[in-house]
């Protein structure tokens, strides 16, 4: 809380006081008070009595007014010195302890607490609880000594208000000497609720039993409570007490995880210490992390704590859990840096005391440290130097990272240096001896006492000369190298410290090595990790652009300051495992002025690997311009191949390197070279898309034809390729280039070649064919034949129309040389290769430049819109009609058919239509004489039938067989056909062809399913039809339909009262005609419901007897047949024709009115 917010508090805290206090001076008057009406009440005065005039009150004011006073005074009390006039009554009206009834007087020392009880609660009854709580506490502590418990009461109330967390202590131990156990339970709420804030002062003057007895009530931990309160004397006290569970509770951990041994120690309670060591506390006791007391001690820097535990007897080499750090480790870590000279002298002499006691030095930690290593590592040049001191110190045991104590030492050495000296000048500093370091460092003594300055690594082979070097300490490599290490050491990749120095760019330290005798020509054996190639040398390794002056060192000092033996001259012809010379290594780095230098010193610049490439090759393969420029302008061999046989031109290309293709080039290179797959050198570059190095050939005379081996051997040129590739780009390239642009592909030198050497196609046809427009226009520009004809005599333009690609259309037919009356095999014109694939733009366009070609027919004598109307393509026959194509032209064969015949039989509606509309004469008439109605009539087309009669055709014509219309729609069974004709026009239904017939007789004879439903139709239309005439050969309507077997239509007419029984000029009616079962001929009878007409005749129907004066005529009354007497004799009521009386029957009508028809 801020200092504002806790004086808030304190004040507020004071005014609560405050009001504490009034309540309880309060509660005391009250209780004054009650204990007057209570006597007054137990009085005997009268009740009217006023009550300051009661006996009780009056005997009150009365012992009050006698303080001091001599009336009625029979005790004397000499307090001090001071007489003091009591009485006995009152004083034995307070308390039973008082026996002065023989006594004349009494002496008390004390005068001013006594005279206040006297007169405040002995006399007047009257306390302030504003007193200070001295002074409460002493009047508390007589009215316990006279047994005033009313009074001791009051003073503990007065007390309370108080208590607070400093004096509680205070107060309880006085509670507890008085035994006023409120006071004592109020101190101890407040003890209990603050413990943790308690300090030991707060203790210092609680008597040893009480404050055991408190701690005890307070905690689970008494011993670590008296230790952490510094009570000696409480420690005792629990000694006694625990003596039989020792020295268990003295290892005990308190909630804390703190052990009694370790509080005592870090509170420096040296004779609380040695009391719990000697009661057989546990010196190497852990907590729960597995630290022990000196690991604890030594963390925090405790010297006396470390020293105690080492004197006694503590284990110096144990461990930690997890870090398995020993109390030397630990030690070790302390670093000046981090702590002041005080600690950093106390952590020496507790490693001194270590080591004196048998710490061992050599332990690793869970890091594989050793304390050496700790101490080199937090700069403890103190314990550093104790610890070189120790005999069975181990100078090579490593971390797990595999470092020494000296590598570790290396990290800090420093040494000044330029690296831009050159050391082999006269006058540059040269590392000589180590006087450049300082011999005091922790390396340097290291090294004196016996470390090893090369300590290889077991898994690399690496020495710490090679670590450094590799790790870009210069300084730290220089010393070793100047303190005795080897610095031939080859590591397990055979590399050397020369090596490394090498790849890290460390002049200095090249020049060091090489002066200690290096050897400059030692190869690795094997690649490292990192790298891909081995077998290098150091001189290679130098081949970086950032380490060139490590290179420089190398080939200055060799070639010009050779002045002992140790140094060895570099052999810049060795090559490593990827066959690379120093050479190579100082072009692929970009160090051309190295490389300028060794090609004067006698470097070859036409070397070749294992693999057959030159060092121009490689470079080209790098697409390394700059380097095989280099190697040109140095007379690098341009024509010597690779192992697959590609040139330096093929690699330049492949690698896209424009300008190195121009200089092979102009050096005079082999430009019609194949590849592997017979391709030159301009279709690679055109292949790659490189139109920069493609021009660049084509400028130093490459052949742009260049006529090669096509699909199945046939000979092709490179156009040819090209468009069939759909490579626009590089067609259009080789057209400008001024390539042949009309020569088809040919058979090869033996005829070899399928289709393709044949096909007759030029570069027009095939661009054409692939929809290659910028082709197209780029070869009509630079002369393209447009009128040349491939094998199967089409033209460019046949072809485009074919593929669709109108585009290309517009562009030959707008060229001014194009024929449009070109036929290929099968005759076709462009126009009717247009129409063909409906592609009226194109044939729009034809038109445009040759009118007359929509009229030209093809070889079954069609033209244009026959076709289209026999396709049903409204899109082309509207065309047609857009062009004024003659909508009456007939068609040059036999049937000499219109468009409007072939748009009636191709069943197209909006053809027909669109005919009329066009001027098509609708009453044409085919070879057979039948206008387009009969041939609608003939199929399902009513609304062409209604189109047509809209139209005004003749609908009574009739063809060669006098059938009209309604005959044919009859004969085929269009019901819609029917209806249409006879609603829709005044045709006649009665009308007879050349064999007699009319439409309901052909209804008879060719009936099909639905000819009950046309037969309905006709009566609809026309009740009163004549069912009953017959055609040329005497056939009515209901003998043709019963000869069918059509039943449905049978039973149409019998319903409509035809006459059944009559007979034909063959005379068969359906009584006699031969069917297989007579069961329709009965249910037709059977289903009479009235008496039909009667027929008439000479002869009977039955016996065919011929009537006169002996035979006279009947007739059935049931079928209505004429019948002679014997053929009629039966007779029979007929109820359904409401006959009641029996009359004549045939004997087939018997039969059925007796068994029924479907019984007969």
């Amino acid at each position: 809380l801020g200092t504002e917010e806790v004086a808030k508090l304190q004040k507020h805290l004071a005014l609560l006081r405050q009001e504490y206090v009034k309540m309880q001076q309060k509660l005391a008057d009250t209780e004054r008070r009650c204990a007057v009406l209570a006597a007054q009440a137990s009085g005997q005065g009268s009740a009217g009595a006023r009550a300051g005039d009661t006996f009780i009150s009056r005997l009150l004011d009365i012992v009050a007014e006698l303080y001091l006073q001599e009336q009625y005074s029979d005790l004397k009390l000499i307090v001090g010195g001071q007489t003091i006039n009591a009485h006995k009554f009152v004083l034995a009206a307070r308390s039973d302890a008082w026996s002065l009834a023989s006594l004349p007087e009494m002496k008390y020392e004390s005068t001013v607490y006594f005279t206040r009880l006297h007169q405040r609660q002995l006399t007047e009854n009257n306390l302030e609880l504003s007193e200070d709580d001295a002074f409460l506490i002493e009047l508390m502590k007589l009215a316990n000594r006279f047994q005033l418990q009313l009074l001791r009461e009051r003073c503990e109330k007065g007390v309370m208000s108080s208590v607070n967390v400093r004096n509680c202590i205070r107060f309880y131990q006085t509670a507890e000497e008085l035994n006023a156990t409120t006071l004592m339970n109020y101190c101890g709420e407040i003890i209990a609720s603050h413990w943790d804030d308690l300090r030991k002062e707060d203790f210092s003057t609680m008597n040893a039993p009480l404050l055991y007895k408190m701690i005890k009530s307070k905690t689970e931990f008494p011993l670590h409570k008296a230790i952490k309160v510094e009570r000696e004397d409480v420690v005792f006290l629990f000694l006694i007490e625990m003596d039989s569970q020792l020295p268990g509770k003295l290892n005990e951990l308190d909630n804390s995880g703190d052990l009694a041994l370790d509080l005592a120690l870090s509170r420096k309670l040296e004779s609380i210490a040695t009391t719990l060591v000697n009661n057989k506390a546990d010196v190497d006791m852990v907590d729960q992390s597995g630290w022990s007391l000196l690991h604890k001690a030594i963390q925090r820097g405790d010297e006396f704590a470390s020293t105690f535990l080492v004197r006694h007897s503590a284990q110096v080499n144990a461990a930690t859990v997890g870090a398995v750090e020993t109390p030397l480790h630990l030690v070790c870590s302390f670093s000046p840096k981090k702590h002041s000279g005080e600690v950093m002298g106390g952590v020496a002499r507790i490693a001194e005391a270590l080591l004196k006691t048998g710490a061992n030095p050599n332990m690793q930690n869970s890091k594989g440290r050793t304390p050496l290593h700790e101490a080199v590592l937090s700069g403890n040049e103190a314990v550093f130097n104790q610890l070189l001191l120790c005999k069975q110190l181990d100078l090579e045991l490593k971390d797990h990272e595999g470092s020494t104590p000296l590598w570790l030492a290396l990290q800090y050495i420093t040494v000044t240096s330029d690296p831009n000296v050159n050391p082999f000048e006269d006058d540059a500093p040269v590392v000589e001896n180590g006087t450049s370091f300082d011999e005091n460092s922790f390396a340097a003594q290291l090294i004196k006492r016996g470390s090893n300055p090369d300590a290889p690594d077991i898994a690399s082979g690496n020495c710490l000369l090679q670590r450094a070097a590799g790790a870009n300490n210069e300084a730290a490599a220089l010393f070793l190298a100047t303190h005795g290490a080897k610095v031939n050491h080859v590591n397990k990749w055979g590399e050397t410290p020369l090596h490394t120095a090498c790849r890290s760019g460390l002049a200095g330290l090249t020049a060091e090595l090489l002066q200690q005798g290096a050897n400059p020509n030692l190869q690795t054996q094997k690649a490292l990790p990192s790298a891909s190639v081995d077998r290098r040398t150091s001189v290679k390794l130098d081949l970086f652009p950032t380490h060139q002056s490590s290179f420089l060192v190398l080939f200055s000092a060799n070639a010009l300051h050779a002045t002992n033996n140790l140094q060895i001259i570099p052999d810049f012809s060795l090559k490593d495992s990827m066959d690379q010379t120093v050479l190579g290594l100082a072009l692929w780095t970009g160090m051309h002025n190295i490389a300028a230098q060794l090609l004067g010193s006698g470097a070859s610049i036409n070397d070749t690997m294992s693999n057959g490439q030159t060092l121009l090759h490689m470079a080209i393969q790098r697409q390394d311009s700059k380097s095989a420029l280099f190697l040109l302008e140095h007379q690098a061999d341009i024509n010597v191949r690779t192992q697959e046989g590609e040139t330096a031109l093929q690699l330049a290309i492949s690698n896209q390197l424009p300008l190195v293709v121009d200089a092979i080039c102009t050096r005079g290179a082999d430009m019609s070279v194949v590849d592997e797959r017979g391709h030159p050198p301009l279709w690679l570059a055109l292949e790659n898309g490189l139109e920069d190095i493609a021009s660049t050939l084509v400028r130093h005379g490459c052949d742009a034809t260049s006529w090669s081996s096509g699909p199945s051997g046939c000979q092709q040129t490179l156009l040819h390729r090209a468009v069939d590739e759909n490579n626009e780009v590089t067609a259009c390239f080789l057209i400008r280039s001024g390539c042949d642009v009309n020569s088809p592909r040919r058979p090869g030198p033996n005829g070899e070649g399928d289709e393709e050497a044949r096909d007759g196609q030029s570069p027009l046809h095939l661009a054409a064919s692939w929809g290659l427009e910028e082709v197209v226009q780029c070869l009509l520009e630079f002369g393209a034949n447009v009128n040349t004809q491939d094998a199967e005599g089409r033209a460019p333009i046949h072809v485009a129309i074919s593929n669709q690609h109108n585009v290309i259309i517009q562009l030959l037919i707008s060229h001014p040389d194009i024929r449009l009356n070109v036929r290929d095999r099968q005759g076709m014109t462009p126009f009717a290769c247009a129409m063909t694939h409906k592609n009226n733009k194109a044939a729009e366009a034809i038109l445009k430049r040759e009118p007359g070609a929509a009229e030209q027919v093809d070889n079954k004598g069609r033209n244009f819109l026959h076709v289209a109307v026999q396709n049903s393509d409204i899109e082309s026959v509207l065309f047609l009609i857009s062009v004024q194509a003659n909508v009456n032209s007939r068609v040059q064969d036999s049937a000499k058919q219109t468009p409007l015949h072939l748009a009636v039989q191709a069943g197209s509606e909006i053809i027909v239509r669109n005919l009329l509309l066009a001027g098509a004469k609708v009453n044409e008439l085919t070879k057979h004489r039948q206008t387009a109605l009969h041939l609608a009539a003939q199929q399902d087309l009513a609304t062409i039938c209604s189109v047509l009669l809209e139209n005004g055709v003749d609908f009574s014509a009739v063809d060669e067989n006098g059938n009209n219309a309604l005959h044919l729609a009859v004969m085929q069974g269009r019901l819609n056909n029917v209806r249409a004709l006879l609603t829709e026009s005044n045709i006649d239904a009665e009308a007879f062809n050349l064999r007699g017939q009319s439409p309901m007789h052909v209804l008879g004879q060719y009936g099909k399913e639905n000819a009950a439903a046309i037969f309905e139709l006709f009566l609809e239309c026309m009740p009163e039809y004549p069912l009953d005439k017959p055609d040329n050969e005497g056939n009515t309507v209901l003998l043709l339909a019963y000869m069918k077997g059509n039943a449905n239509l049978c039973r149409a007419i019998v319903r409509s009262g035809a006459r059944m029984g009559l007979n034909n000029h063959q005379g068969i009616n359906i009584f006699n005609y031969q069917v297989a079962t007579k069961q329709l001929l009965f249910r037709l009878l059977d289903m009479l419901s009235k008496e039909p007409p009667w027929c008439d005749g000479s002869n009977c129907y039955e016996c065919a007897a011929k009537f006169g004066v002996t035979t006279r005529k009947h007739h059935c009354r049931h079928c209505g047949r004429l019948l002679c007497h014997k053929c009629s004799i039966k007779e029979i009521p007929i109820i359904k024709f409401d006959l009641n009386r029996p009359v004549r029957v045939c004997d087939i009508c018997f039969d059925v009115l007796t068994l029924g028809g479907v019984s007969c």
